[in-house]
């Protein structure tokens, strides 16, 4: 086998352009920031990790600019000189030196599993036990434009067979404004297609008791965070409440919370995310923790690119417990192919690919010419 001694740890930030703007309840963005993160062998091994977050720091307190300090300052000297395969040691010693900063380890650890995999010429998929399944079906996210646009987007991917469930993001409006939008897409598309919404944490405890019942009854199947993630209890409240289940997003980042959102039982769903939780191994924990508490997951996303979503699709893909689908799309809004061979969509699944490690390889053409000057 090649020497596995890590010589060399790059990283690189990126600016996407989007097909289309791309709305949250606090923000919206027209390109994606990213960083890749290299960790390379001293044997000619790379592996590869991706950071990025929606839409900027609003959301889990860091931003591109901030990984890349965090990785180049302090996490970068841990990794010279150690085996590539020493995951369980390194990531110990990342945690003892920083604190948080989950989205900036998993960019590290996500590389960290790449080169490995690579250096054993086996998928990533393999290092964590293996494939339950070998597609996953994808939600297409629909932003916080007018009920006729977000519906005519709907109807044309639905026609097209490139998805078979939308979510719409909520929290932009007044609540009634907002509620009376969905409904008006709902019925647009009843008895087609299902609909969720997601209200990115930004109503409060009595706000969602008041009208998430009008959207249960509207014919929305599923309600994502509707109140801050520290809120736990009150997201227990409304999950009581509802007719439909509520997933946890920005309550669950670490097994911890897993633990106790499955004791309260406040989420029938988790949404999974290898950015938030700080890598494939924790969130490979939650899943676990999710599956002996019953609770099923859903493959989240941050809107990642090839090799962020190449790394949460082995994620779901070997846990046993997600089995409500996914939202990895981020490749498909992106107006830039930033791999040599591109994540295969098809008849709303997304397959894993063949290879070593991520099995996707980027084009260094491509990075070039979206690289920040």
């Amino acid at each position: 086998m090649r020497d596995t001694q890590i010589d060399r740890v790059e990283t690189v930030l990126l600016d996407i352009p989007l097909h289309r703007p791309h709305r949250f309840a606090r923000t919206g963005m027209t390109a994606q920031p990213m960083l890749l993160v290299f960790v390379r062998t001293a044997g000619g091994v790379t592996g590869v990790g991706e950071g990025v977050v929606p839409g900027g720091p609003w959301w889990g307190g860091e931003s591109v600019e901030t990984m890349r300090l965090v990785v180049e300052r302090y996490l970068a000297p841990l990794l010279v000189g150690r085996q590539v395969s020493d995951i369980a040691t390194i990531l110990r010693e990342i945690d003892d030196l920083v604190a948080a900063n989950l989205f900036a380890k998993a960019a590290v650890e996500v590389a960290l599993h790449d080169a490995w995999a690579r250096c054993l010429d086996t998928p990533l998929h393999t290092l964590l036990g293996g494939p339950a399944r070998r597609s996953i079906p994808v939600t297409w996210a629909l932003g916080t434009e007018p009920a006729a646009a977000v519906a005519e987007e709907a109807l044309s991917r639905l026609e097209a067979g490139l998805n078979h469930s939308f979510k719409l993001k909520m929290g932009a409006q007044d609540p009634a404004d907002d509620v009376a939008r969905v409904r008006a897409v709902t019925e647009k598309l009843a008895g087609t297609v299902g609909v969720r919404v997601d209200l990115n944490a930004r109503w409060d405890l009595l706000t969602s008791l008041t009208y998430l019942p009008r959207l249960a009854e509207a014919g929305v199947e599923l309600v994502e965070q509707p109140v801050p993630g520290g809120e736990i209890e009150a997201l227990a409240e409304i999950n009581r409440a509802l007719p439909i289940p509520v997933m946890a997003d920005e309550s669950l980042r670490t097994p911890r919370d897993a633990l106790r959102l499955s004791r309260l039982r406040a989420a029938d769903v988790f949404s999974l995310k290898t950015t938030k939780s700080g890598g494939l191994r924790a969130t490979r924990a939650i899943a676990e923790i999710a599956a002996a508490a019953g609770i099923p997951c859903h493959g989240g996303t941050s809107i990642e690119g090839p090799v962020g979503t190449a790394a949460s699709l082995h994620l779901a893909c070997s846990a046993p417990a997600v089995t409500w689908g996914s939202e990895l799309f981020g490749p498909l809004l992106m107006n830039a192919d930033l791999v040599t061979t591109p994540l295969r969509y098809e008849r709303g699944e997304l397959h894993l690919p063949d290879g070593p490690g991520l099995g996707v390889e980027l084009d260094p053409a491509a990075v070039k010419a979206f690289t920040r000057s």
